[in-house]
């Protein structure tokens, strides 16, 4: 049953890539939920499943892709196995997204203002198209391009990086969502504009009420906007806790090492912490934990089998044999 306090409930999601090598389990099992009213991060590495979550939620996961198991409940309604024209229609009037690069998401030959005006009519057809201008440009306004009427004719290349994303939240806005999903809103930005964006999207949020799911590998995001967190690697939950808890408590050695990662002033630029390894292959996963080839707490425990979710403090879980013999130790 789902939680009244949710806008989103996942749980147990299987997607997967169906290849000629083998099936590649991209999501494996995840649980996620995003209350009302809340913003929720998904951080981790690429290639952990952060964008593969978000498309599977917006029903855009192509071929050799395919939701194999699992539940999507958003605001008390299945979304997998949701006709095509149900998903089109709810996504835009209910549920928005943001995706990563907005030079390769906005249409190169088309100017930004129509761009907009037409996702708006889409999914308001009794709107005039003179109506319909008015709201795009009003949208401009408040999410602070300069001279919104001007920009409303200007195509995509002649705009900066910022205004660009800036045009990709109006048009995910502009159908006011319940749930904005903002996939890497921030990548290619200055920090100077990252910080303004996110500044906008939580102000937005805080204005409308909605929800949002922001998707990201930059912890400094994480703590700048969200309020709840869920650390992914190689399409299983590591960690997950509420924002302040995580940075305060952090369990799992993977968060640490994403953690330790952030550059801090006065800290020696040319000792910048890195983690070891990369990612495993997804069609060749350890036996064990997905991170003991990385981690410097592996044991054999670790190699051979693979920990559950365990309960920290409340709402605070960590997936790492380490934790439990910390608390048989403690016994």
């Amino acid at each position: 049953m789902e939680n009244e306090n949710n806008i989103l409930e996942i749980r147990g999601l299987q997607s997967y890539f169906f290849t000629e090598k083998g099936v590649v389990p991209a999501v494996d099992g995840l649980n996620l939920d995003i209350p009302k009213g809340k913003i929720v991060g998904l951080v981790g590495e690429s290639g952990c499943g952060k964008s593969m979550t978000a498309r599977s939620i917006m029903g855009l996961l192509k071929y050799p892709g395919k939701i194999a198991g699992g539940s999507i409940l958003f605001d008390n309604r299945e979304l997998v196995g949701c006709r095509n024209r149900e998903l089109r229609k709810l996504c835009g009037d209910d549920l928005s997204m943001i995706f990563q690069e907005p030079m390769t998401s906005l249409n190169p030959v088309l100017k930004v203002g129509r761009q907009v005006r037409g996702a708006l009519l889409t999914h308001n057809r009794s709107l005039s198209k003179e109506e319909a201008k008015r709201q795009v440009i009003e949208m401009f306004d408040r999410v602070g391009i300069p001279a919104p009427e001007k920009r409303y004719d200007c195509y995509p290349h002649e705009l900066s990086g910022g205004m660009r994303q800036r045009v990709m939240i109006a048009m995910a806005m502009i159908c006011k969502p319940k749930l904005l999903i903002a996939d890497e809103p921030t990548t290619a930005l200055d920090v100077t504009i990252e910080a303004q964006i996110l500044r906008l999207m939580k102000a937005l949020q805080q204005e409308t009420g909605m929800s949002i799911l922001i998707i990201t590998h930059n912890m400094g995001v994480v703590a700048e906007i969200c309020d709840y967190v869920y650390v992914m690697y190689a399409g299983q939950i590591m960690e997950q806790a509420e924002t302040f808890e995580l940075f305060d408590h952090t369990a799992h050695p993977y968060t640490q090492g994403l953690l330790a990662s952030i550059p801090r002033i006065g800290a020696n630029p040319e000792r910048l912490h890195t983690i070891p390894g990369v990612v495993p292959n997804l069609l060749h996963l350890p036996q064990g934990c997905t991170f003991c080839n990385r981690c410097a707490y592996a044991t054999e425990a670790c190699r051979q089998s693979r920990s559950e979710l365990q309960s920290v403090n409340g709402s605070h879980l960590v997936r790492c044999f380490r934790r439990e013999q910390r608390e048989e130790d403690a016994v």
